[in-house]
């Protein structure tokens, strides 16, 4: 049974349409990514599945609590990042964590001081728990504030562009944390973001939403390939010829091959893994001097771009 189930969700200010229709499902422990630019209606779906704002139109179910029957219980089962960290910059780590902490109903101070603990040595927060958040560096306000939507361990979790603004090295560190909270904790994390490389390295599903609709669902690997076109092989040979190129051509998993400039020698495989070898052999045998022999996957950002644009998969 899923964690989230949405079902035809809406959402209009005034004469505008925020979000329309939405249908969608996400799994236990599954990293489910909400792509879309600024303004496609990412932050309105999680405000609405958070029972932050109402919807206009259809439901959703949160961990099994129905979004407008019992917005409180959705509430209790769910932790939200937003865009921006929210904390009490005059407060400690620790004081930021076990206040959240109480505000989400934690009366027991032996469990409050356990799992403030517990989070801020899995962010590698614990040496700096007595300093105040003010001093703290982005990617550490960061941390702290992922930390405070986990104070109450909730068993679903929605982050809103956790990598904002974030150098390269605090934005891997929060990718690993999240993969590891879904791995070993078994949470079920949404994540909504614009950054195309967060989704792929962390996210098993992803959904492209323009202009409030949903435009595709589906893995990484499914929408570039089917979107941005497929794998393809360079080999660069001394001895360039067509009869090369037909004789690689011929190996199975192989859909078009073609010379280009300086020698080099493209195929489209449908199986990168499984055909590259082969090529490479079926080339050799045929009498090829191979140089060098390089892959490309077709970019997640490049068939992003197509679908926002409208030049890609039909919505399913």
């Amino acid at each position: 049974m899923p964690v989230i189930s949405v079902s035809g969700l809406s959402k209009s200010f005034g004469g505008l349409d925020a979000v329309s229709g939405l249908s969608f499902d996400v799994e236990e422990g599954e990293i489910y990514g909400l792509l879309g630019p600024n303004g496609a209606g990412k932050t309105t779906t999680v405000r609405m599945l958070a029972c932050i704002i109402s919807p206009s139109g259809g439901t959703a179910a949160v961990a099994g609590h129905d979004i407008r029957a019992d917005p409180v219980a959705v509430r209790r089962s769910v932790g939200v990042l937003t865009e921006s960290p929210s904390l009490y910059e005059r407060l400690t780590a620790e004081e930021n964590l076990t206040f959240f902490a109480r505000a989400y109903g934690m009366t027991d101070d032996r469990k409050v001081s356990g799992r403030v603990k517990e989070l801020l040595q899995f962010f590698q927060l614990w040496d700096r728990r007595g300093e105040k958040s003010a001093v703290f560096s982005k990617g550490m306000k960061q941390k702290l504030a992922i930390a405070r939507a986990l104070v109450h361990d909730p068993p679903v979790i929605f982050l809103d562009e956790p990598t904002a603004g974030l150098d390269p090295e605090a934005s891997k560190l929060i990718r690993d944390l999240i993969t590891e909270m879904s791995q070993k904790e078994r949470h079920t994390i949404m994540l909504c973001t614009h950054r195309l490389e967060d989704a792929e390295k962390v996210c098993s599903r992803v959904m492209v939403v323009n202009m409030g609709r949903r435009v595709v669902v589906g893995s990484p690997d499914e929408i570039r390939s089917e979107v941005a076109g497929k794998a393809k092989l360079e080999v660069m040979v001394a001895n360039p010829s067509t009869a090369l190129v037909e004789a690689a051509a011929s190996v199975a998993g192989v859909s078009a091959g073609a010379i280009a400039e300086n020698g080099r020698l493209i195929f489209e495989l449908d199986d990168l893994n499984a055909a590259t070898p082969l090529v490479v052999r079926a080339l050799v045998e045929s009498g090829a001097r191979v140089l060098t022999v390089n892959t490309f996957l077709p970019s997640l950002e490049e068939a992003y771009l197509r679908l926002i644009k409208g030049d890609g998969w039909d919505s399913r």
